[in-house]
């Protein structure tokens, strides 16, 4: 038998969290100066504080909620536990790499120049090993890419860690869960500073999954807090307490941390580094006890479009992004403004996953579990309560 524990506020920060994926892969069509998919003409520098300041918490938090989430279940043995966990993760990544990710090398590629249009041609060189001109897209080296799928495939491996070391991580819980006031606000952000000191300039963030160490520290150190968070309730009390300190304190650092990184990047190892490094890391750490904090206060109770979103948020997450993308394909030649534009392709991404989920997803039977859903014929979509993703 196995039970799911309803947390509200985990619920709605998880949509909350993920719909921000939307704007900010919109914006990153924006964004001056950094690599993405695809790029509007209409580039600009003045997303870049605003786009770091949410850049260095967005995942961090994605990972920790999933986190979250897996301790929320209980079940009858671990082997039980990992079996729910690869069939509702499995055949959403297979799908959707298979399926809804090829657009997105496809509309890169024919804007880059170095594919030729056609989509069905394309798509018999990409899951035949075509060899493609070099820089054709994201992947291109080996004819195949998962994109921003790149979530499930480390949130799969992390599972299968935590399974495999569950005893040993469960004794480790109480010197987590055990931090009280400054503390609980500090302390959590050293792993993720040792990982920036050791492994971030030798092994910067792929999303290739070999050799990613710095991401990996990174991502399973907060799923990990996430799993031990769980439902214990006086960390949760706690960060509720602190919610006023880590809301105050986080631009703070955040500012500290600018200032740090206007003199010298981050990326390169000089005396700035040393003050860069602690307060990129405190800053992530204090602005995600400040959401958990604000949102375990604010967000802790059954509002109406609850049932919708926890079972929209992971075929949203899906499809969003190839949507973003095939609309900029479309729409980025036409030169319509800086304002038309991006209105455009972030309504039109918001309206494809709600159609999407709504009038075809949730409705088609055989489809539901290739996003997340259970295969439950006859019922629609807000009607379902089960959970849809962690």
């Amino acid at each position: 038998m196995t039970t799911d524990f309803r947390r509200y506020d985990i619920d709605a920060l998880r949509f909350l969290v993920f719909s921000l994926l939307i704007v900010y892969h919109t914006a990153m069509l924006y964004l001056d100066g950094a690599a993405f998919h695809m790029k509007s003409s209409y580039l600009t520098d003045a997303l870049n504080f605003p786009m770091v300041f949410i850049n260095r918490w967005r995942m961090e938090i994605v990972f920790l909620i999933s986190g979250v989430s897996c301790a929320m279940m209980t079940q009858t043995s671990r082997g039980a536990f990992l079996r729910r966990r690869l069939q509702r993760l499995f055949l959403p990544l297979l799908f959707g790499v298979l399926v809804v990710i090829p657009v997105q090398p496809y509309c890169e590629g024919v804007t880059n120049g170095l594919v030729e249009p056609g989509y069905g041609a394309f798509l018999l060189h990409y899951f035949g090993g075509y060899a493609w001109p070099a820089g054709a897209f994201t992947g291109w080296k080996t004819s195949f890419t998962w994109n921003h799928l790149w979530y499930l495939v480390y949130l799969l491996l992390y599972t299968i860690v935590l399974v495999a070391l569950q005893p040993l991580l469960a004794k480790a819980r109480p010197l987590f869960t055990g931090l009280r006031g400054w503390r609980l606000l500090v302390l959590p952000a050293l792993p993720a500073l040792a990982a920036t000191a050791f492994l971030k300039l030798r092994y910067p963030e792929t999303h290739a999954l070999v050799k990613d160490w710095y991401a990996h520290t990174i991502y399973f150190t907060m799923y990990l807090y996430g799993w031990w968070l769980g439902n214990d309730k006086g960390v949760w009390q706690e960060l509720a307490r602190l919610r006023w300190h880590a809301l105050l304190l986080a631009p703070f650092a955040f500012t500290v941390y600018l200032g740090f990184d206007l003199v010298h990047s981050e990326n390169l190892l000089t005396w700035a580094a040393f003050g860069s490094w602690p307060m990129r890391n405190l800053y992530m750490w204090l602005a995600i006890c400040a959401i958990l904090g604000w949102s375990h206060t604010l967000l802790n109770q059954p509002f109406a479009w609850l049932p919708w979103a926890r079972q929209a948020v992971f075929p949203w997450y899906i499809l969003h992004q190839s949507a973003i993308i095939l609309l900029a394909y479309w729409l980025v030649p036409l030169k319509l403004g800086p304002v038309l534009e991006p209105l455009l392709i972030l309504s039109g991404t918001v309206a494809t996953c709600w159609l999407g989920t709504s009038l075809l997803i949730s409705k088609v039977n055989w489809l539901r579990p290739c996003f997340g859903l259970p295969a439950r014929p006859g019922r629609n979509l807000a009607a379902d309560t089960a959970l849809a993703a962690n």
